[in-house]
């Protein structure tokens, strides 16, 4: 069978607009975090603005998806990306000419963080339609190995812009690349014409269209695992970032600048990671298999992470980020196949509602543990939780597991 050539017209746009609109969001959000703990002086306040925006992925996805799902798809893309511009511009402007208003900022980043989870659905659910059949793998690979690259290019490059143009400019200069992406966009060729939705859409169809997604959900036991177990996976993940940071400041011999090499080494690891899935092909049948040996090893070495030596911590980072990006590959490009396209959005938004309260109740369990434990046993418990949930939902359905993994192309249906 002749290999599906990956480099449409369509997929090389969309690459184009998530790669201007990435470099923008990672130079401002950079500047943005800066800005904050220079006007307030507060981490707490910092913190404020984290949890501020992890609110509108707990409800707006649910409450959008089932019009998305009717609607087409691309003008969510473009107009999520207008809007976005239009408000960092007010902001860059703001700046330009009045203070620095605390309760203003905690306003508009709840606008944009609102703004942010309708795109982040949009694109999760437009990205499969784009990818030529039977390259599902490469095209995963592709994003995939798009934001590592361009943090490491960019992360040092936006410490640079921040000393010589300043917050407001950066914000001005981020505006216009979330318009130039917008544009992008617009020139997606995607035949949408069955998605227009003519009839008024009442309450009632709502939430017959919410009820026929968790109707799905209910009888598709093995999507419903992967998600349990990607909720509790990156809520631990979620919750380890504090207490790495407390461990490099407090243990003795370990450094803030140490901590920082992690990014480094595990982007690495991403982005070769990324490149070996562009790369080779893997066989359906060996997938879930090789997947759940990821999270056996995943797991483990987050167990041991803080009772190595330093020079093992990164490489077991490295490691982490190569294993970490093979599986999240595999995962996205075999769960968007499977999952029907008149459902996708619903399902996305679900996974997006899931992820985020499993963020939320870890983040708050490894802040209580690392109060009362030594910082390496909070790690290692996170761990080991982490295990657990791959064994009792991977493991134990792996029947069902394995058909979402394993079920081709030509056998799929929608």
């Amino acid at each position: 069978m002749k290999e599906a050539k990956l480099w449409t017209r369509n997929f090389r746009l969309v690459i184009l607009a998530s790669a201007i609109g990435t470099v923008g969001a990672i130079v401002g959000g950079f500047a943005l975090a800066f800005l904050v703990f220079d006007e307030t002086g507060s981490t707490l306040a910092s913190a404020l603005i984290v949890a501020i925006q992890l609110l509108p992925h707990l409800l707006l996805p649910v409450l959008i998806a089932p019009f998305m799902d009717r609607l087409p798809r691309k003008s969510f893309l473009v107009a999520g990306d207008i809007a976005n511009a239009v408000l960092l511009a007010g902001m860059g402007l703001w700046l330009l000419f009045f203070n620095f208003s605390y309760v203003g900022y905690l306003a508009v980043s709840l606008l944009l963080a609102c703004i942010g989870a309708v795109d982040e659905l949009a694109f999760t659910s437009i990205y499969p339609e784009l990818i030529p059949e039977g390259a599902e793998q490469k095209g995963y690979a592709v994003s995939s190995m798009l934001y590592p690259v361009l943090k490491v290019i960019m992360a040092p490059l936006a410490a640079v812009l921040l000393d010589t143009l300043g917050v407001a400019w950066i914000l001005i200069a981020q505006s216009g690349l979330s318009f130039a992406a917008a544009i992008t966009e617009s020139f997606i060729h995607l035949d949408e014409t069955e998605r227009q939705h003519r009839t008024p859409y009442s309450l009632q169809a709502w939430a017959g269209d919410i009820r026929e997604a968790v109707q799905y959900l209910k009888e598709e036991r093995g999507l419903r695992s992967i998600y349990e177990y990607m909720a509790v996976t990156n809520g631990v993940a979620s919750g380890f970032s504090p207490i790495l940071v407390a461990f490099f400041r407090t243990f003795p011999g370990f450094t803030a600048a140490m901590y920082s090499a992690f990014s480094v080494v595990e982007f690495a690891g991403r982005t070769i990671g990324s490149a070996l899935q562009y790369r080779i092909k893997i066989p359906d049948k060996k997938k879930y298999g090789l997947v759940f040996f990821v999270y056996q090893v995943y797991e483990s070495m987050d167990m041991c992470l803080l009772w190595l030596p330093y020079p093992l911590m990164l490489v077991n980072r490295g490691i982490c980020g190569f294993l970490g990006s093979n599986s999240a590959i595999l995962r996205s490009a075999a769960v968007q196949r499977y999952i029907p396209e008149k459902l996708r959005s619903r399902i996305n938004a679900f996974d997006d509602v899931l992820i985020t309260a499993g963020a939320s109740v870890f983040s708050l369990m490894m802040g209580f543990l690392g109060e009362i434990l030594d910082y390496r046993w909070c790690v290692t418990i996170g761990g080991a939780i982490a295990m657990l949930a791959s064994w009792l939902l991977i493991w134990g359905r792996r029947k069902d597991v394995r058909r979402v993994y394993e079920t081709g192309d030509d056998e799929m249906t929608q």
